[in-house]
């Protein structure tokens, strides 16, 4: 059952721009085709050379000659309305539901998060050496202590606005995915983060009010891809309902990004409100060969706010990761969450979200790209066949906890 208040909160938006599928191996004809059959010279090219996605602004006329381009002799397989992508909502420990504010007693050692002991990462022997790690989200807070001295790549695709993360959700993800080993900041009273010696790169593709358009997130998938990303991880998303497919042009590019070796992992959403209301995976995790991320709490229980496998075509829920009461670096610089304790900013914080067991997929999948030399579907399967089974039902938990290879 969906919840409708959920949903209207944050209807589909879209920019009046198009996506437009070119062939693999034939963009500049692509490209030459869209100029002609629609007449217009102002192509977004960003995404082109790895992912073969153009994205364009059409008048009614333009958009009719378009969609006779696809159904056409010309080499255009696909066009859709571009769309506007969020962070994933998040919470503030303080400002969760009481009843998602669950014992985490059982993981705690004090010394790493419970996320870490959950998922095997703490006694982990491997750490993400060698391995590429793209986070495209809200950026990330340069000046955190805790990533000095980090080899860390970044860009922005967001106009007007730099890689600095002043919304504070890339900067937590990245923190979970990629943090240190030791956290050098004394503030910090524990472990947090999974490939500690993964690279890093940064793709702003959210602005900093938590945003952004498809271009610029497919921009990124392009640029992760031509800078040997093994991982691409996307705590980002848009709701879907019942019946919605997922896009063929994402489903296409997740295809192409995993024939290059490239694992693209996302966020499943956080509409539902258990147990009342399921909503189902949202855009872009449900399309077939993107890994969705749901999250579960410090018992091994499904979140509240975790969606469903609840579309036939598309929308499933491969994996989870723990997604409640998740401590990581936060920017200092972030103008939108205050810390729970009115002490001003802070370089941590503890939140919820399928955007907090995404990037702990993410990390572990770099853990398994270092241990066992494998890329894209191959990754995949390793990282489904070794998790951890749980009781509770498929659709809610996909194949079950993710696990790190010790």
């Amino acid at each position: 059952m969906t919840n409708p208040n959920n949903l209207s909160a944050r209807a589909i938006q879209t920019t009046g721009r198009y996506l437009v599928l070119l062939p693999r191996g034939q963009a500049n004809a692509g490209i030459m085709s869209l100029r002609n059959s629609t007449g217009t010279s102002e192509i977004d090219d960003s995404a082109v050379s790895n992912i073969g996605v153009a994205v364009v602004a059409l008048d009614p006329d333009q958009l009719q000659s378009l969609n006779a381009a696809v159904a056409g002799p010309e080499p255009i397989l696909a066009a859709e309305p571009e769309q506007i992508m969020y962070a994933i909502a998040t919470s503030a420990i303080g400002t969760v539901a009481p009843e998602q504010q669950l014992t985490t007693a059982a993981f705690s050692d004090g010394a790493t998060t419970w996320g870490l002991q959950a998922t095997k990462v703490f006694s982990s022997q491997y750490t993400g050496a060698g391995v590429k790690v793209a986070v495209l989200d809200t950026g990330l807070d340069l000046n955190h202590p805790d990533f000095s001295g980090r080899n860390i790549t970044h860009t922005s695709f967001i106009t007007g606005e730099s890689v600095q993360d002043l919304q504070g959700h890339g900067t937590h993800c990245i923190g979970t995915s990629c943090g240190p080993l030791s956290p050098p900041d004394p503030s910090s009273p524990m472990r947090y983060g999974v490939a500690h010696n993964a690279e890093i790169f940064v793709g702003k593709v959210l602005s900093n009010e938590g945003s952004g358009a498809d271009g610029g997130i497919l921009a990124g998938i392009d640029w992760a891809i031509s800078n040997g990303c093994q991982i691409i991880s996307m705590s980002l998303g848009a709701p879907t309902r019942l019946g919605t497919p997922y896009s063929p042009i994402y489903e296409e590019v997740a295809k192409r990004a995993l024939s290059q070796g490239t694992l693209i992992i996302a966020a499943a959403g956080n509409e539902s409100s258990r147990p009342g209301f399921s909503n189902p995976v949202g855009r872009p995790a449900n399309c077939p060969s993107i890994m969705a991320v749901a999250a579960l709490d410090g018992q091994l229980q499904i979140a509240a706010f975790s969606n469903s496998s609840m579309n036939p075509e598309g929308g499933g829920i491969d994996i989870t990761g723990p997604g409640v009461a998740v401590y990581s670096t936060w920017s200092t610089d972030a103008l939108t969450v205050s810390p729970p304790n009115g002490l001003g900013p802070s370089r941590y914080q503890t939140i919820a979200g399928t955007s907090m067991a995404t990037p702990h997929v993410a990390g572990i999948a770099a853990l398994y790209a270092e241990a066992t030399g494998t890329r894209g579907m191959e990754l995949w399967a390793v990282l489904m066949q070794n998790a951890q089974r749980l009781p509770l039902p498929s659709v809610d938990v996909g194949i079950g906890l993710v696990q790190a290879p010790v």
